[in-house]
């Protein structure tokens, strides 16, 4: 029966696994945005490793968002506008629930000894139904978080600075990274300070 019960469960947990269709996000961004800004001209702010190939992917994520918002890529390093420079890292925490669970009270596994069929317990006007017990869960939830500062290239003037944060079962930032990238620029460049909490939903 223990084992039967430990199947339900796993089988139960794939399956609620499995219905998570989106993402989702909370989003805070500070902006000094200004409304004539013509030069959309930008540069990415490399101060580690420019062969980065993680950061590569992630920079193209950004500059794929850039260009849907009208932003230009300068082609000479030291003639742009704006620069834009990307922070991101993922946090493991441990996590302690309770979680209930079905038992069969009369479950008494294959005995068939004599009187098995009679009494009050094999009638099925005296059988009670399964009843609840609880037990302990102890998982791994990852925190990703995302930072993108947009700032003045000439005096570094800070002009878009936006936090996402995402909670999930999946550690991998180049899972989440697409999703966290587009939250970043919803409705850009949004309310000043108003945190918000949008939900995307996964593309396989």
């Amino acid at each position: 029966m223990k084992r039967w019960l430990l199947m339900w469960v796993a089988l139960s947990s794939l399956l609620l696994s499995g219905c998570a269709s989106v993402i989702r996000t909370d989003v805070i961004a500070f902006h000094d945005w200004p409304a004539d800004l013509q030069n959309k001209t930008y540069v990415f702010d490399h101060k580690v490793d420019q062969n980065n190939l993680e950061e590569k992917s992630y920079e193209n994520l950004v500059r794929t968002e850039l260009t849907r918002l009208g932003f230009v890529e300068a082609a000479a390093p030291n003639a742009p506008n704006l620069k834009v420079a990307l922070k991101y890292k993922v946090d493991t925490r441990d996590v302690r629930t309770v979680q209930p669970y079905v038992v069969d009270p009369y479950w008494y596994g294959p005995y068939y000894g004599p009187g098995w069929r009679y009494g009050p317990y094999y009638d099925p006007f005296w059988y009670p139904g399964p009843i609840t017990q609880y037990r302990d869960v102890q998982y791994q939830v990852f925190d990703r978080q995302l930072n993108i500062l947009i700032t003045r290239f000439k005096d570094g003037k800070k002009l878009y600075d936006v936090t996402v944060h995402s909670s999930g079962g999946n550690g991998s930032l180049a899972f989440a990274m697409p999703y966290l990238v587009r939250a970043a620029f919803t409705d850009f460049p949004g309310k000043n300070g108003v945190p918000r909490r949008i939900d995307l939903e996964i593309k396989e």
